[in-house]
């Protein structure tokens, strides 16, 4: 369509390309117990090497990601991969996030001011090591520091015991497909919430809850303290802190190189207020993308040509679909042509999975959804809100952000190419299992100070 600044049209969409994903066993099959040392037990670098690429395969060929499968998938890489996870022995898998449906800067060039990159953290069920960027795995954290705790006075023994949210959703995964049995439904029935430290006191110091563990080799976007490569997050699993009556949130920031002698085990909170405090440990993709400033804070002028643009998107579907509507004798004719009603209702619901999805610039042009480092923030729900520095007064741009979704219905297209076949996996759409404030929290920090007290945003 037209755009009204440039009176140009949309460019077409990418021809997709083959590529290759790099599979670790040890993240694909977290059951095998194995790790990137013992994927080939017994063997030499040089055998592993070539028992992947070929004898006489030598490093850095072929793929810089050595000791790893190799599997062919379609589509394009439109993120970034960051060039650490390219160093050989880093084993992650490849998520990819499909291109764009739209170049919005080749309709807006003015768009190209309001850009910033985010990492898309893409966290799905997996065993990472201390040493690993995760959500919710161990950190390494040094074994003669004090863990974080929750000093604020509020009920600390009463909710879900955190080891039955954890068998839950074991439970609830391993019974996909098929109904509970007996012993599966006595053990959820039994999995109540309740007061079930009734000595553990209002005003007792309590474990924080390992939330992420995020390494500036693996996330270009997060920004820190300088020298400092490491951030890892707490919070107390209840929302009961502060006027707001939110979860309570702490940062720790780190040089990964000082740290020895890891902690273990690591000490986390027995109850959680929710379930959905709790997150499910997982693995992380890191991929970074392109964001473009929610539409609400573009220039007055831009945002209205935007808006223009997308109402004309809409006219022409519009009218599409009044020429369909004016082959009622054709569509009964073609009825007569199947066996059944049935049969005719699914070959137009085929059909019409074929058609292009509607493009709307905040859901599929601007700001990826999902757990992410970076980018910029949504304001879906409420008036864009300032997040000042309350010691310098500097605007804090979102460090983190956690949300429920990996995607959901409007912002479908951000799913990553690799997991298209399982839209509908609990495990692929909602992977860690959180849900805070309406669905969504981001963890602002100060760009002037890193160290300047941080702030929450919800949504």
């Amino acid at each position: 369509p037209p755009s009204p600044l440039t009176g140009g049209r949309a460019p077409p969409l990418r021809r997709p390309r083959r590529h290759v994903t790099v599979c670790p066993l040890h993240h694909v099959f977290p059951s095998l117990g194995l790790t990137s040392q013992d994927e080939w037990p017994g063997r030499s670098v040089s055998e592993r090497r070539e028992s992947v690429y070929g004898e006489g395969a030598e490093p850095g060929t072929l793929s810089p990601l050595s000791y790893s499968l190799k599997i062919p998938v379609a589509g394009i890489r439109t993120g970034v991969q960051p060039a650490s996870l390219n160093a050989p022995g880093r084993l992650f898998v490849t998520r990819t996030t499909p291109p764009r449906p739209v170049d919005i800067e080749a309709v807006f060039p003015a768009l190209a001011a309001h850009r910033r990159t985010a990492t898309r953290l893409h966290p799905r069920h997996g065993v990472p090591g201390a040493g690993e960027s995760s959500v919710a795995g161990p950190l390494l954290w040094p074994a003669d520091e004090p863990w974080p705790e929750c000093t604020a006075v509020h009920p600390k023994g009463t909710g879900r015991l955190l080891s039955d949210v954890r068998a839950r959703r074991r439970i609830q995964e391993d019974a996909r497909g098929r109904d509970f049995t007996e012993d599966e439904l006595r053990l959820l029935d039994g999995m109540t919430a309740a007061r079930h430290f009734p000595d553990l006191r209002d005003d007792a110091a309590l474990p924080m809850l390992a939330v992420a563990q995020l390494s500036a080799r693996d996330i270009p976007d997060l920004v820190g303290p300088e020298d400092y490569d490491l951030l890892q997050v707490f919070w107390c699993p209840f929302e009961a802190h502060g006027p707001d009556r939110t979860i309570d949130v702490a940062l720790k920031w780190r040089r990964s190189a000082d740290v020895e002698a890891v902690l273990t085990p690591q000490p986390e909170p027995p109850v959680a207020g929710r379930e959905e405090c709790v997150p499910t440990r997982c693995v992380v993709h890191p991929e970074q993308v392109v964001e473009h400033e929610y539409l609400g804070l573009l220039d007055e002028g831009l945002e209205e040509a935007v808006s223009a643009w997308e109402e004309g998107l809409l006219d022409d579907d519009n009218d599409d679909d009044d020429c369909e509507d004016g082959d009622d004798e054709d569509d009964s004719a073609s009825l007569a042509s199947y066996a059944t009603y049935e049969e005719y209702e699914a070959a137009m619901a085929a059909a019409r999975a074929e058609e292009p999805d509607e493009i709307d610039y905040m859901s599929d042009l601007s700001i990826a959804p999902g757990w992410k480092v970076g980018g910029f923030a949504s304001w879906h729900l409420t008036d864009p809100a300032p997040v000042d520095c309350h010691v310098c007064g500097t605007a804090m741009p979102p460090l983190l952000t956690v949300d429920q979704w990996e995607c959901d219905g409007a912002s479908h297209s951000w799913l990553p190419i690799e997991d298209r076949d399982a839209e509908n996996d609990p495990c692929v759409i909602n992977p860690v299992g959180v849900y805070l404030g309406r669905g969504l929290m981001r963890v602002h920090t100060c760009p002037t100070d890193p160290f300047h007290p941080h702030r929450l945003s919800f949504q």
